[in-house]
Protein backbone atom coordinates (compact mmCIF):
# COMPACT_ATOMS: atom_id res chain seq x y z
CA UNK A 1 0.00 0.00 0.00
CA UNK A 2 2.91 2.22 0.54
CA UNK A 3 3.46 2.37 -3.25
CA UNK A 4 -0.05 3.24 -3.71
CA UNK A 5 -0.83 6.01 -1.60
CA UNK A 6 2.52 8.41 -1.59
CA UNK A 7 2.28 9.33 -5.46
CA UNK A 8 -1.39 10.04 -4.63
CA UNK A 9 -0.27 12.24 -1.46
CA UNK A 10 2.56 13.87 -3.96
CA UNK A 11 -0.35 14.68 -6.27
CA UNK A 12 -2.60 15.76 -4.00
CA UNK A 13 -0.40 18.50 -2.38
CA UNK A 14 0.79 19.78 -5.91
CA UNK A 15 -3.14 20.55 -6.62
CA UNK A 16 -3.73 22.41 -2.85
CA UNK A 17 -3.37 25.91 -4.61
CA UNK A 18 -5.73 25.66 -7.43
CA UNK A 19 -8.71 23.68 -4.91
CA UNK A 20 -9.96 27.03 -3.97
CA UNK A 21 -10.43 30.70 -5.08
CA UNK A 22 -12.38 32.11 -1.73
CA UNK A 23 -10.15 34.54 0.12
CA UNK A 24 -9.29 32.72 3.88
CA UNK A 25 -9.33 36.18 5.15
CA UNK A 26 -12.94 37.10 4.70
CA UNK A 27 -15.88 35.43 6.79
CA UNK A 28 -16.54 32.60 5.25
CA UNK A 29 -19.89 32.75 3.56
CA UNK A 30 -23.48 30.94 4.26
CA UNK A 31 -25.57 30.46 2.01
CA UNK A 32 -29.31 29.32 2.20
CA UNK A 33 -31.12 28.20 -0.31
CA UNK A 34 -35.07 27.82 0.36
CA UNK A 35 -35.94 24.80 -1.42
CA UNK A 36 -39.79 23.85 -2.17
CA UNK A 37 -40.76 20.77 -4.46
CA UNK A 38 -44.14 20.20 -5.98
CA UNK A 39 -45.79 16.79 -6.14
CA UNK A 40 -48.91 17.39 -8.23
CA UNK A 41 -50.49 14.07 -6.10
CA UNK A 42 -50.47 12.51 -3.15
CA UNK A 43 -51.83 9.01 -3.17
CA UNK A 44 -50.98 7.80 0.73
CA UNK A 45 -53.32 10.01 1.88
CA UNK A 46 -57.04 10.38 0.38
CA UNK A 47 -57.43 14.00 2.66
CA UNK A 48 -54.21 15.61 0.70
CA UNK A 49 -56.04 16.27 -2.42
CA UNK A 50 -54.53 18.02 -5.59
CA UNK A 51 -56.11 21.41 -4.20
CA UNK A 52 -54.42 20.98 -1.02
CA UNK A 53 -50.88 20.24 -2.54
CA UNK A 54 -51.83 23.12 -4.61
CA UNK A 55 -53.10 25.89 -1.80
CA UNK A 56 -49.71 24.24 -0.32
CA UNK A 57 -47.57 25.83 -2.67
CA UNK A 58 -49.43 29.27 -2.72
CA UNK A 59 -49.03 29.40 0.93
CA UNK A 60 -45.34 28.94 0.27
CA UNK A 61 -44.85 31.79 -2.06
CA UNK A 62 -47.34 34.26 -0.41
CA UNK A 63 -44.87 33.85 3.06
CA UNK A 64 -41.43 34.53 0.97
CA UNK A 65 -43.03 37.01 -0.85
CA UNK A 66 -44.04 39.59 2.19
CA UNK A 67 -40.97 38.76 3.65
CA UNK A 68 -38.87 39.98 0.46
CA UNK A 69 -36.94 36.56 -0.02
CA UNK A 70 -36.62 34.49 -3.57
CA UNK A 71 -36.28 30.87 -3.53
CA UNK A 72 -35.96 27.78 -5.59
CA UNK A 73 -39.30 25.93 -7.35
CA UNK A 74 -38.43 22.09 -8.30
CA UNK A 75 -41.50 20.28 -10.15
CA UNK A 76 -42.41 17.39 -10.86
CA UNK A 77 -43.45 16.88 -14.53
CA UNK A 78 -46.93 16.09 -13.46
CA UNK A 79 -46.99 19.43 -11.58
CA UNK A 80 -44.90 21.19 -14.36
CA UNK A 81 -47.83 20.64 -16.78
CA UNK A 82 -50.36 22.14 -15.16
CA UNK A 83 -51.54 25.50 -15.55
CA UNK A 84 -52.53 26.39 -12.29
CA UNK A 85 -48.39 25.65 -11.27
CA UNK A 86 -47.42 27.47 -14.48
CA UNK A 87 -48.83 30.32 -13.95
CA UNK A 88 -48.69 30.34 -10.25
CA UNK A 89 -45.21 29.65 -11.46
CA UNK A 90 -44.38 32.87 -13.40
CA UNK A 91 -45.47 35.12 -11.06
CA UNK A 92 -42.61 33.98 -8.75
CA UNK A 93 -40.02 33.92 -11.58
CA UNK A 94 -40.91 37.52 -12.01
CA UNK A 95 -39.77 38.39 -9.09
CA UNK A 96 -36.64 36.67 -8.81
CA UNK A 97 -37.41 33.05 -7.77
CA UNK A 98 -35.87 30.26 -10.01
CA UNK A 99 -37.98 27.08 -10.85
CA UNK A 100 -36.65 23.95 -12.00
CA UNK A 101 -37.01 20.37 -12.21
CA UNK A 102 -37.69 17.87 -9.27
CA UNK A 103 -36.44 13.95 -10.48
CA UNK A 104 -39.37 11.81 -9.06
CA UNK A 105 -40.64 9.80 -12.05
CA UNK A 106 -44.54 10.14 -12.69
CA UNK A 107 -46.79 8.20 -14.74
CA UNK A 108 -47.57 11.29 -17.27
CA UNK A 109 -43.66 11.26 -17.49
CA UNK A 110 -43.01 7.74 -18.49
CA UNK A 111 -46.47 7.76 -20.84
CA UNK A 112 -45.41 10.68 -22.54
CA UNK A 113 -41.67 9.45 -22.90
CA UNK A 114 -43.10 6.24 -24.54
CA UNK A 115 -42.41 4.20 -21.73
CA UNK A 116 -45.00 1.48 -19.75
CA UNK A 117 -46.13 2.67 -16.14
CA UNK A 118 -45.04 0.03 -13.30
CA UNK A 119 -46.37 2.00 -10.71
CA UNK A 120 -48.90 0.93 -8.09
CA UNK A 121 -50.13 5.25 -8.13
CA UNK A 122 -49.99 8.02 -10.82
CA UNK A 123 -46.57 8.79 -8.28
CA UNK A 124 -45.34 5.75 -6.42
CA UNK A 125 -42.21 6.78 -4.06
CA UNK A 126 -40.90 3.02 -4.69
CA UNK A 127 -37.53 3.12 -5.74
CA UNK A 128 -37.80 1.24 -8.65
CA UNK A 129 -40.39 3.41 -10.40
CA UNK A 130 -40.05 6.81 -8.63
CA UNK A 131 -36.49 7.02 -8.99
CA UNK A 132 -34.09 7.24 -11.86
CA UNK A 133 -32.16 4.13 -10.69
CA UNK A 134 -35.25 1.81 -12.05
CA UNK A 135 -34.74 2.64 -15.42
CA UNK A 136 -32.49 1.47 -18.03
CA UNK A 137 -30.11 4.35 -19.38
CA UNK A 138 -31.87 4.72 -22.67
CA UNK A 139 -34.74 5.45 -20.66
CA UNK A 140 -33.30 7.49 -18.68
CA UNK A 141 -32.13 9.44 -21.30
CA UNK A 142 -35.60 9.71 -23.22
CA UNK A 143 -37.15 10.72 -19.63
CA UNK A 144 -34.80 13.39 -19.03
CA UNK A 145 -35.22 15.12 -22.87
CA UNK A 146 -39.04 14.60 -22.79
CA UNK A 147 -39.09 16.67 -19.27
CA UNK A 148 -36.78 19.33 -20.60
CA UNK A 149 -38.42 19.67 -24.17
CA UNK A 150 -41.51 20.55 -21.97
CA UNK A 151 -40.23 22.81 -19.63
CA UNK A 152 -38.61 25.09 -22.73
CA UNK A 153 -42.14 24.85 -24.17
CA UNK A 154 -43.79 26.15 -21.02
CA UNK A 155 -40.78 28.53 -19.32
CA UNK A 156 -38.76 29.32 -22.51
CA UNK A 157 -35.53 28.27 -21.60
CA UNK A 158 -33.95 24.70 -19.79
CA UNK A 159 -34.48 24.41 -16.07
CA UNK A 160 -30.68 25.27 -14.50
CA UNK A 161 -31.24 23.03 -10.94
CA UNK A 162 -32.31 19.39 -10.84
CA UNK A 163 -33.15 18.25 -7.94
CA UNK A 164 -34.06 14.40 -5.86
CA UNK A 165 -33.54 12.47 -3.04
CA UNK A 166 -31.41 10.57 -5.41
CA UNK A 167 -30.15 11.25 -9.11
CA UNK A 168 -28.31 8.36 -10.87
CA UNK A 169 -24.89 9.48 -11.81
CA UNK A 170 -25.97 8.66 -15.37
CA UNK A 171 -28.67 10.50 -15.77
CA UNK A 172 -27.25 13.52 -13.59
CA UNK A 173 -23.78 13.39 -16.12
CA UNK A 174 -26.64 13.35 -19.20
CA UNK A 175 -28.25 16.82 -17.61
CA UNK A 176 -25.01 18.57 -17.49
CA UNK A 177 -23.32 17.43 -20.90
CA UNK A 178 -26.59 18.00 -22.90
CA UNK A 179 -28.29 20.48 -21.37
CA UNK A 180 -25.42 22.54 -19.13
CA UNK A 181 -27.74 22.55 -15.66
CA UNK A 182 -25.99 24.37 -13.03
CA UNK A 183 -26.72 22.94 -9.41
CA UNK A 184 -28.30 19.87 -8.41
CA UNK A 185 -29.43 18.80 -5.04
CA UNK A 186 -30.59 15.35 -2.93
CA UNK A 187 -30.82 13.88 0.69
CA UNK A 188 -28.98 14.10 4.08
CA UNK A 189 -27.29 11.16 4.55
CA UNK A 190 -29.95 8.56 6.14
CA UNK A 191 -30.31 4.66 6.75
CA UNK A 192 -33.25 3.30 5.47
CA UNK A 193 -35.66 6.08 5.72
CA UNK A 194 -38.58 5.23 3.08
CA UNK A 195 -36.27 2.77 1.89
CA UNK A 196 -33.29 5.02 0.77
CA UNK A 197 -30.14 4.79 2.22
CA UNK A 198 -27.85 7.10 1.72
CA UNK A 199 -24.36 6.61 4.39
CA UNK A 200 -20.93 8.14 4.86
CA UNK A 201 -21.00 10.65 2.05
CA UNK A 202 -20.23 14.63 2.07
CA UNK A 203 -21.80 14.97 5.13
CA UNK A 204 -23.15 18.80 4.37
CA UNK A 205 -22.70 21.96 0.85
CA UNK A 206 -21.81 20.89 -2.34
CA UNK A 207 -19.17 18.14 -3.89
CA UNK A 208 -18.89 17.46 -7.90
CA UNK A 209 -19.89 13.49 -8.15
CA UNK A 210 -18.18 10.74 -9.58
CA UNK A 211 -19.51 9.89 -12.76
CA UNK A 212 -19.40 6.29 -12.12
CA UNK A 213 -21.52 6.60 -8.69
CA UNK A 214 -23.58 9.65 -7.90
CA UNK A 215 -23.27 9.67 -4.23
CA UNK A 216 -19.42 8.93 -4.08
CA UNK A 217 -17.33 12.93 -4.32
CA UNK A 218 -14.53 12.70 -7.20
CA UNK A 219 -11.35 13.18 -7.15
CA UNK A 220 -10.28 14.24 -10.46
CA UNK A 221 -11.66 16.94 -13.11
CA UNK A 222 -11.40 13.64 -15.68
CA UNK A 223 -13.69 11.75 -13.11
CA UNK A 224 -15.97 14.06 -12.37
CA UNK A 225 -19.89 15.18 -13.31
CA UNK A 226 -18.78 18.87 -13.12
CA UNK A 227 -22.20 20.56 -11.82
CA UNK A 228 -22.22 20.45 -7.46
CA UNK A 229 -25.04 18.88 -5.74
CA UNK A 230 -25.68 20.13 -2.41
CA UNK A 231 -27.12 18.14 0.36
CA UNK A 232 -30.48 18.77 1.54
CA UNK A 233 -32.71 19.48 5.12
CA UNK A 234 -30.51 20.67 7.39
CA UNK A 235 -29.25 18.06 9.54
CA UNK A 236 -28.42 18.81 13.28
CA UNK A 237 -24.82 17.61 13.47
CA UNK A 238 -24.90 16.20 16.89
CA UNK A 239 -28.21 14.19 16.82
CA UNK A 240 -28.83 12.97 13.16
CA UNK A 241 -26.10 10.32 12.71
CA UNK A 242 -27.02 8.68 15.61
CA UNK A 243 -30.86 8.44 15.03
CA UNK A 244 -30.97 5.28 13.90
CA UNK A 245 -28.18 3.02 15.72
CA UNK A 246 -27.22 -0.30 14.22
CA UNK A 247 -29.21 0.47 10.90
CA UNK A 248 -32.64 0.73 12.39
CA UNK A 249 -34.50 2.89 10.13
CA UNK A 250 -33.54 6.59 11.58
CA UNK A 251 -35.40 9.26 12.80
CA UNK A 252 -35.65 12.93 11.94
CA UNK A 253 -33.35 15.85 13.29
CA UNK A 254 -33.38 18.48 10.52
CA UNK A 255 -34.42 21.82 9.57
CA UNK A 256 -37.57 20.58 7.94
CA UNK A 257 -40.77 22.39 9.33
CA UNK A 258 -43.01 19.59 10.24
CA UNK A 259 -40.66 18.19 12.68
CA UNK A 260 -41.69 19.47 16.40
CA UNK A 261 -38.05 18.16 17.90
CA UNK A 262 -36.24 19.86 14.99
CA UNK A 263 -37.33 22.02 12.05
CA UNK A 264 -41.03 22.90 14.21
CA UNK A 265 -39.18 23.74 17.37
CA UNK A 266 -38.64 27.51 18.05
CA UNK A 267 -35.76 27.02 20.38
CA UNK A 268 -34.43 24.59 17.91
CA UNK A 269 -34.62 26.87 15.13
CA UNK A 270 -32.80 29.55 16.74
CA UNK A 271 -29.96 27.24 18.04
CA UNK A 272 -29.48 25.89 14.24
CA UNK A 273 -29.11 29.07 12.94
CA UNK A 274 -26.92 30.73 15.86
CA UNK A 275 -24.05 27.73 15.31
CA UNK A 276 -24.90 28.41 11.48
CA UNK A 277 -23.91 32.35 11.65
CA UNK A 278 -21.46 32.33 14.91
CA UNK A 279 -19.17 29.29 14.09
CA UNK A 280 -15.62 29.27 12.88
CA UNK A 281 -16.47 27.52 9.99
CA UNK A 282 -13.74 26.05 7.23
CA UNK A 283 -14.53 27.31 3.16
CA UNK A 284 -18.00 28.40 3.21
CA UNK A 285 -21.52 26.82 4.74
CA UNK A 286 -24.42 25.72 3.50
CA UNK A 287 -27.93 24.84 3.94
CA UNK A 288 -31.61 24.55 2.66
CA UNK A 289 -34.93 25.37 4.03
CA UNK A 290 -38.25 24.25 2.87
CA UNK A 291 -40.52 21.63 2.36
CA UNK A 292 -42.48 19.46 -0.18
CA UNK A 293 -46.30 20.05 -0.53
CA UNK A 294 -46.64 16.70 0.35
CA UNK A 295 -46.79 17.66 4.39
CA UNK A 296 -49.17 20.50 3.44
CA UNK A 297 -49.63 24.16 4.54
CA UNK A 298 -50.95 23.28 8.28
CA UNK A 299 -48.10 20.80 9.08
CA UNK A 300 -45.48 23.12 8.09
CA UNK A 301 -46.72 26.54 8.89
CA UNK A 302 -45.59 27.01 12.30
CA UNK A 303 -42.08 25.86 11.38
CA UNK A 304 -42.03 27.78 7.93
CA UNK A 305 -43.12 31.05 8.87
CA UNK A 306 -40.94 30.59 12.05
CA UNK A 307 -37.69 29.84 9.88
CA UNK A 308 -38.44 32.60 7.16
CA UNK A 309 -38.98 34.96 9.20
CA UNK A 310 -35.37 34.28 11.04
CA UNK A 311 -33.79 34.18 7.40
CA UNK A 312 -35.16 37.49 6.45
CA UNK A 313 -33.63 39.56 9.59
CA UNK A 314 -30.36 37.60 8.82
CA UNK A 315 -30.82 38.26 5.57
CA UNK A 316 -30.81 42.10 6.24
CA UNK A 317 -28.09 42.32 8.85
CA UNK A 318 -25.87 40.77 6.40
CA UNK A 319 -25.07 37.75 8.26
CA UNK A 320 -26.30 35.22 5.43
CA UNK A 321 -27.39 34.86 1.96
CA UNK A 322 -30.31 33.89 0.69
CA UNK A 323 -30.25 33.27 -3.50
CA UNK A 324 -31.50 30.59 -5.36
CA UNK A 325 -30.04 27.28 -5.95
CA UNK A 326 -29.02 27.37 -9.75
CA UNK A 327 -27.22 31.20 -8.43
CA UNK A 328 -25.37 29.30 -5.47
CA UNK A 329 -24.43 26.36 -7.96
CA UNK A 330 -22.58 28.70 -10.09
CA UNK A 331 -20.90 30.65 -7.75
CA UNK A 332 -19.95 27.44 -6.27
CA UNK A 333 -18.63 26.57 -9.80
CA UNK A 334 -16.74 29.99 -10.06
CA UNK A 335 -15.16 29.41 -6.56
CA UNK A 336 -13.83 25.55 -6.63
CA UNK A 337 -12.71 23.90 -9.44
CA UNK A 338 -12.95 20.62 -7.43
CA UNK A 339 -15.00 19.59 -4.09
CA UNK A 340 -12.92 22.23 -1.65
CA UNK A 341 -12.92 21.24 1.98
CA UNK A 342 -15.42 22.10 4.22
CA UNK A 343 -16.38 22.13 8.13
CA UNK A 344 -19.59 22.56 10.08
CA UNK A 345 -18.61 23.34 14.11
CA UNK A 346 -21.16 22.70 17.09
CA UNK A 347 -20.30 23.82 20.42
CA UNK A 348 -23.63 23.95 22.08
CA UNK A 349 -25.46 21.18 22.67
CA UNK A 350 -29.49 21.25 22.58
CA UNK A 351 -29.67 18.85 24.74
CA UNK A 352 -27.50 20.29 27.55
CA UNK A 353 -25.23 16.71 27.33
CA UNK A 354 -21.96 18.41 26.72
CA UNK A 355 -21.68 17.44 23.15
CA UNK A 356 -19.75 19.14 20.36
CA UNK A 357 -19.00 18.18 17.20
CA UNK A 358 -16.99 18.98 14.27
CA UNK A 359 -17.84 17.24 10.52
CA UNK A 360 -14.72 17.68 8.10
CA UNK A 361 -15.42 17.18 4.04
CA UNK A 362 -12.87 17.22 1.18
CA UNK A 363 -12.63 15.30 -2.00
CA UNK A 364 -11.13 12.32 -0.60
CA UNK A 365 -12.90 11.61 2.58
CA UNK A 366 -15.07 12.96 5.42
CA UNK A 367 -14.65 12.68 9.15
CA UNK A 368 -16.31 13.71 12.36
CA UNK A 369 -15.27 14.39 15.68
CA UNK A 370 -17.22 14.57 19.05
CA UNK A 371 -16.37 15.42 22.37
CA UNK A 372 -18.89 13.97 25.00
CA UNK A 373 -18.13 15.66 28.47
CA UNK A 374 -14.23 15.12 28.90
CA UNK A 375 -13.92 12.44 26.03
CA UNK A 376 -12.83 12.52 22.56
CA UNK A 377 -13.52 10.33 19.68
CA UNK A 378 -13.59 9.74 15.84
CA UNK A 379 -17.06 8.84 15.80
CA UNK A 380 -16.89 8.90 11.57
CA UNK A 381 -14.22 8.68 9.19
CA UNK A 382 -15.70 7.44 5.78
CA UNK A 383 -13.17 7.31 2.34
CA UNK A 384 -14.23 8.32 -1.13
CA UNK A 385 -13.21 7.00 -4.39
CA UNK A 386 -14.79 7.93 -7.59
CA UNK A 387 -13.70 4.28 -9.21
CA UNK A 388 -16.48 3.01 -6.88
CA UNK A 389 -19.16 1.88 -9.50
CA UNK A 390 -22.33 1.93 -8.72
CA UNK A 391 -24.80 -0.83 -9.08
CA UNK A 392 -27.35 0.90 -10.59
CA UNK A 393 -25.45 2.80 -13.40
CA UNK A 394 -25.73 -0.34 -15.51
CA UNK A 395 -28.53 -2.14 -14.35
CA UNK A 396 -31.64 -0.66 -13.48
CA UNK A 397 -32.53 -0.73 -9.46
CA UNK A 398 -35.43 -3.94 -9.23
CA UNK A 399 -36.04 -3.44 -5.70
CA UNK A 400 -38.68 -0.46 -3.76
CA UNK A 401 -35.08 0.53 -1.82
CA UNK A 402 -32.05 1.79 -3.22
CA UNK A 403 -28.70 2.26 -1.18
CA UNK A 404 -25.32 3.68 -1.83
CA UNK A 405 -22.35 3.74 0.69
CA UNK A 406 -18.31 5.12 0.85
CA UNK A 407 -16.14 3.29 2.20
CA UNK A 408 -15.94 3.14 5.85
CA UNK A 409 -12.89 2.91 8.44
CA UNK A 410 -15.06 4.39 11.56
CA UNK A 411 -18.47 3.89 11.51
CA UNK A 412 -20.65 5.00 14.86
CA UNK A 413 -23.91 4.43 13.87
CA UNK A 414 -23.76 1.44 12.10
CA UNK A 415 -21.37 -0.42 13.95
CA UNK A 416 -23.06 0.52 16.81
CA UNK A 417 -25.81 -0.95 19.52
CA UNK A 418 -27.59 1.12 21.75
CA UNK A 419 -24.85 -0.49 24.84
CA UNK A 420 -22.14 -0.54 22.95
CA UNK A 421 -21.53 2.80 20.68
CA UNK A 422 -18.47 2.41 18.36
CA UNK A 423 -15.55 5.03 17.82
CA UNK A 424 -11.93 5.49 17.72
CA UNK A 425 -11.49 6.84 21.45
CA UNK A 426 -9.10 9.05 22.62
CA UNK A 427 -7.89 7.17 25.39
CA UNK A 428 -5.16 9.28 27.47
CA UNK A 429 -5.50 8.42 31.35
CA UNK A 430 -3.48 11.56 32.85
CA UNK A 431 -5.19 14.13 30.41
CA UNK A 432 -8.37 16.20 31.37
CA UNK A 433 -9.40 18.20 28.14
CA UNK A 434 -10.58 21.66 28.34
CA UNK A 435 -13.07 23.75 25.36
CA UNK A 436 -11.97 22.98 21.78
CA UNK A 437 -10.56 25.50 19.35
CA UNK A 438 -11.15 25.59 15.73
CA UNK A 439 -9.16 27.14 13.12
CA UNK A 440 -8.54 27.57 9.57
CA UNK A 441 -5.15 26.63 7.98
CA UNK A 442 -2.94 26.73 4.53
CA UNK A 443 -5.03 29.07 3.37
CA UNK A 444 -8.47 27.86 4.20
CA UNK A 445 -7.87 24.32 3.06
CA UNK A 446 -6.84 22.74 6.34
CA UNK A 447 -9.04 22.30 9.49
CA UNK A 448 -7.08 22.51 12.96
CA UNK A 449 -8.32 21.81 15.99
CA UNK A 450 -6.83 22.19 19.20
CA UNK A 451 -7.83 20.45 22.56
CA UNK A 452 -6.34 21.98 25.22
CA UNK A 453 -5.77 20.79 29.15
CA UNK A 454 -8.53 22.17 31.37
CA UNK A 455 -5.52 23.45 33.22
CA UNK A 456 -4.45 25.49 30.37
CA UNK A 457 -0.74 23.89 30.01
CA UNK A 458 -0.68 21.30 27.18
CA UNK A 459 -3.33 18.86 25.05
CA UNK A 460 -3.42 17.60 21.65
CA UNK A 461 -3.63 19.37 18.01
CA UNK A 462 -5.54 17.83 15.13
CA UNK A 463 -4.52 18.76 11.59
CA UNK A 464 -7.22 17.70 9.35
CA UNK A 465 -6.08 18.13 5.31
CA UNK A 466 -7.48 16.85 1.93
CA UNK A 467 -5.10 14.14 2.60
CA UNK A 468 -4.47 13.36 5.79
CA UNK A 469 -5.21 13.36 9.60
CA UNK A 470 -2.52 14.30 12.09
CA UNK A 471 -3.08 14.42 16.10
CA UNK A 472 0.20 15.52 17.93
CA UNK A 473 0.85 15.65 21.65
CA UNK A 474 2.41 18.08 24.38
CA UNK A 475 2.27 17.49 27.97
CA UNK A 476 -0.40 14.83 27.93
CA UNK A 477 1.03 11.78 29.15
CA UNK A 478 1.11 8.28 27.63
CA UNK A 479 -1.81 8.33 24.99
CA UNK A 480 -3.49 6.66 21.80
CA UNK A 481 -7.05 5.87 19.73
CA UNK A 482 -8.40 2.85 19.94
CA UNK A 483 -11.07 1.73 18.09
CA UNK A 484 -14.13 -0.32 19.24
CA UNK A 485 -17.57 -1.25 18.04
CA UNK A 486 -20.38 -3.71 19.06
CA UNK A 487 -19.22 -7.21 18.76
CA UNK A 488 -21.95 -7.76 16.32
CA UNK A 489 -20.94 -5.21 14.01
CA UNK A 490 -20.22 -6.34 10.37
CA UNK A 491 -16.64 -4.90 9.68
CA UNK A 492 -14.92 -4.39 6.49
CA UNK A 493 -10.71 -4.76 7.80
CA UNK A 494 -9.15 -7.64 6.14
CA UNK A 495 -5.70 -6.98 7.35
CA UNK A 496 -3.93 -4.57 10.03
CA UNK A 497 -0.31 -4.82 9.85
CA UNK A 498 1.96 -1.26 11.96
CA UNK A 499 1.63 0.48 8.98
CA UNK A 500 -1.40 -0.44 7.13
CA UNK A 501 -5.62 -0.91 7.68
CA UNK A 502 -6.92 -2.57 4.87
CA UNK A 503 -9.98 -3.43 4.18
CA UNK A 504 -12.65 -4.58 1.30
CA UNK A 505 -16.22 -3.13 0.99
CA UNK A 506 -18.64 -3.54 -2.42
CA UNK A 507 -15.61 -5.11 -4.16
CA UNK A 508 -13.37 -2.51 -3.59
CA UNK A 509 -10.31 -3.07 -1.38
CA UNK A 510 -9.20 0.21 0.00
CA UNK A 511 -7.35 1.04 3.27
CA UNK A 512 -5.75 3.85 5.52
CA UNK A 513 -1.80 4.09 5.48
CA UNK A 514 0.13 4.73 8.84
CA UNK A 515 2.88 7.38 7.92
CA UNK A 516 4.06 8.23 11.77
CA UNK A 517 2.66 5.82 14.51
CA UNK A 518 1.65 2.02 14.59
CA UNK A 519 -1.36 0.44 13.86
CA UNK A 520 -2.07 -2.70 16.36
CA UNK A 521 -4.74 -5.75 16.02
CA UNK A 522 -6.18 -5.70 19.07
CA UNK A 523 -9.03 -8.11 17.81
CA UNK A 524 -7.89 -10.82 19.83
CA UNK A 525 -8.08 -9.31 23.39
CA UNK A 526 -12.26 -9.12 23.63
CA UNK A 527 -15.19 -8.65 21.98
CA UNK A 528 -15.73 -5.15 19.86
CA UNK A 529 -12.18 -4.73 20.06
CA UNK A 530 -10.63 -3.68 16.51
CA UNK A 531 -7.18 -1.73 16.41
CA UNK A 532 -4.99 0.49 18.90
CA UNK A 533 -3.17 3.45 17.02
CA UNK A 534 0.13 4.31 18.96
CA UNK A 535 1.51 7.68 18.28
CA UNK A 536 5.42 7.98 17.56
CA UNK A 537 7.46 10.97 19.92
CA UNK A 538 3.78 12.61 20.32
CA UNK A 539 2.85 12.28 16.64
CA UNK A 540 0.29 10.65 14.53
CA UNK A 541 -0.39 10.83 11.11
CA UNK A 542 -3.31 8.43 9.08
CA UNK A 543 -2.94 9.16 4.92
CA UNK A 544 -6.73 8.78 3.81
CA UNK A 545 -6.28 8.38 -0.48
CA UNK A 546 -8.20 6.29 -2.21
CA UNK A 547 -6.54 3.04 -3.52
CA UNK A 548 -6.43 3.13 -7.17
Amino acid sequence: MRRVFLPLFLAAVSCLSSCSNVDPGQDVPRIVNIINFIRYTEPRSEEITEEVLYQTVVSQADDLRSKGLIGTYLLQYDALIDPSYQKLMREEMARGCEVGAWWEITQPHVEDSGLVWRGRFPWDWHAHVGFSVGYTMAERERLVDVYMEKFKEIFGDYPKSVGSWFIDAGTLAYLYDKYSIDASCMCRDQVGTDGYTLWGGYWNGGFYPSRQNGYMPAQTEDGDIHVPVFRMLGSDPIYQYEAGVGGVVQSVATLEPVYKEGGGDPDWIDWFFRMFTKEPHLGYNYVQVGQENSFTWNAMQVGFVIQTGLLAKLSEEGKIRVETLGDTGRWFKESYPRTPPTSVITTEDTRDSGRKTLWFNCRNYRANLLWEGAGLKFRDIHIFDENLRSEYLDHPDTLPIFRYETLPVVDGCLWSSSGNMAGLRFVAPSFSGGDPVFTSRDGGRSQEVVWPAASGKGGFTILMTEDRIIVKSKGTGPWHLELTTDPGATLPFTKITSEEILASMSGKDYGVYVSKGEAVDISGEGAGKVLKLLPHRGSLELILLPNK
